[in-house]
């Protein structure tokens, strides 16, 4: 007969200690740069920011109608790239074209470097953009009305009671399931 032997003082498999817990809470950019680091740089953006500060780079216009898609650099460099950008109408394409030294010196001074020398426009449909899909709030119920204008009786600035009155609608007004929405 066999039996088992155990040994309660035998460790166990060695173990990494715990980080120490910091306490604090993070900022979800400083957190979310960790993930999104990899899926950038295996897209050819190694730099993240191009794709996700596009707006504040080039302007609301031109980012309407244009969604960068790679930053390519020569094998052993890492500066003086092509941005291949795609744009969603021939005419914007055209525009771009003579919008270039204008476009390489505003995504150049964004980073601070030479990030890139020249773009290449590929024609073609964009993605549809998230704040276009939002429906408008619907209207207020009388009694949702007096509530939202009681809550706002002791606010005294008119520029401030203005701003909460419009939250207040947008956050009342939000549409439901209930309200014969999908």
């Amino acid at each position: 007969m066999i039996a088992a032997v155990t040994d309660s003082k035998r460790p166990g498999p060695k173990r990494k200690p715990a980080a120490p817990r910091r306490g604090l809470t993070r900022a979800l950019a400083e957190v979310i740069d960790g993930v999104t680091k990899p899926i950038f740089r295996k897209r050819g953006l190694a730099e993240g920011a191009v794709a996700t500060e596009w707006e504040r780079i080039v302007g609301p216009v031109i980012a309407r109608h244009s969604l960068p898609e790679r930053i390519a650099y020569a094998p052993q460099k890492g500066a003086g790239g092509t941005l291949h950008l795609r744009v969603d109408a021939g005419a914007v394409a055209l525009e771009l074209q003579h919008l270039e030294p204008q476009l390489i010196e505003r995504v150049n001074g964004y980073f601070g470097y030479r990030a890139v020398d020249r773009v290449t426009l590929i024609q073609g449909p964009l993605p549809p953009r998230r704040d276009d899909d939002r429906p408008d709030p619907r209207p207020l119920r009388p009694e949702e009305e007096r509530a939202l204008a009681g809550e706002l009786d002791r606010v005294t600035d008119p520029e401030l009671r203005a701003a909460l009155e419009g939250l207040g609608r947008t956050m009342r007004g939000r549409r439901t399931k209930a309200d014969g929405d999908l």
